[in-house]
């Protein structure tokens, strides 16, 4: 750790630190000439669909698992969800190197601050620390890499889940019950809106985030839906007093395999959810048959 002067002290920034030591955390991103002259955009993987609900332990946060790079897929089981400490939650959309290298610069401030304080940063801070990256991203974000994500976590102040969205500019929105954002957004966020409630427990918020994302696979094509023969799912996470908890993806199959009995005409979803996570129905989702209504 390098001294400073009083007067030159970064304080409990992690991303002042790296510029008073001489590194520009989003300087790898620089600009590619054009053909013409001047400046064209950058070329490479977005992620696209991800959302956030809130329910009445918390909040859920989930994403789809597809990139794209123009009109291809270029990953098939990305990640988009993240944990930003033990009680809250980043899900990208948008340039997907540009957004992990935020996250991980986003994760390291949060630690960092703590070690400095010797206490966690309030939700609504965090929130802030998220939307001052942002604002440094803009430059890039006008070259072609923009960064949308949503935030998300439980307040321990509040006893509640609340989740904040944001625009390229680094305006941070909260949100009183569902966030969407990336190319399907539009369709998970209708789904969303019809499905949710004020008394959502977790596994029905689960359930209609899967079927989000579901309808909004079904008519976006950058977005992603479940993958049974390679066994991707999207990436669920729940956030509650007791922290944050990504579902592994024998769980997230059976979610999406309840809602595949319901689509398939009600009835057992056994023999669905056997073919589609992959596994006995009794072990792999017997125990989630309750996730929807």
């Amino acid at each position: 750790m390098p001294f400073f002067a009083p007067g030159d002290d970064p304080g409990a920034s992690f991303l002042e630190l790296l510029r008073r030591t001489g590194s520009e955390p989003f300087a790898g991103f620089a600009q590619v000439p054009a053909a013409e002259g001047g400046f064209g955009s950058l070329e490479g993987s977005h992620a696209t669909t991800v959302l956030a609900v809130r329910s009445s332990d918390g909040v859920v946060v989930a994403g789809d698992r597809r990139a794209t790079s123009g009109n291809l897929i270029s990953h098939r089981d990305m990640r988009k969800v993240f944990p930003a400490d033990s009680y809250s939650a980043v899900a990208i959309a948008g340039a997907a190197g540009p957004a992990v290298q935020m996250v991980r610069l986003f994760q390291l401030q949060l630690e960092y601050y703590e070690k400095i304080e010797g206490k966690p940063l309030s939700l609504e801070g965090k929130a802030n620390q998220l939307a001052e990256m942002l604002r440094a991203h803009l430059p890039q974000a006008m070259r072609g890499l923009p960064v949308v994500p949503i935030f998300a976590g439980f307040d321990p102040a509040d006893g509640r889940g609340r989740l904040f969205q944001y625009d390229v500019t680094g305006g941070r929105y909260e949100e009183q019950d569902y966030a969407t954002a990336g190319s399907g957004s539009l369709h998970a966020g209708t789904v969303l809106k019809l499905g949710f409630r004020d008394d959502l427990s977790e596994p029905e918020a689960l359930a209609l985030s899967v079927q989000a994302l579901w309808h909004a696979a079904d008519e976006d094509s950058a977005t992603g839906g479940p993958d049974p023969v390679r066994g991707i799912y999207p990436v669920l996470a729940a956030i509650g007093s007791e922290g944050f908890r990504q579902l592994s993806d024998a769980e997230s199959g059976a979610v999406f395999a309840d809602l595949q009995a319901e689509l398939s005409g009600g009835g057992s979803g056994g023999a669905a959810r056997a073919d589609s996570a992959g596994g006995d129905p009794s072990s792999a989702g017997g125990s989630r048959s309750e996730v929807l209504p």
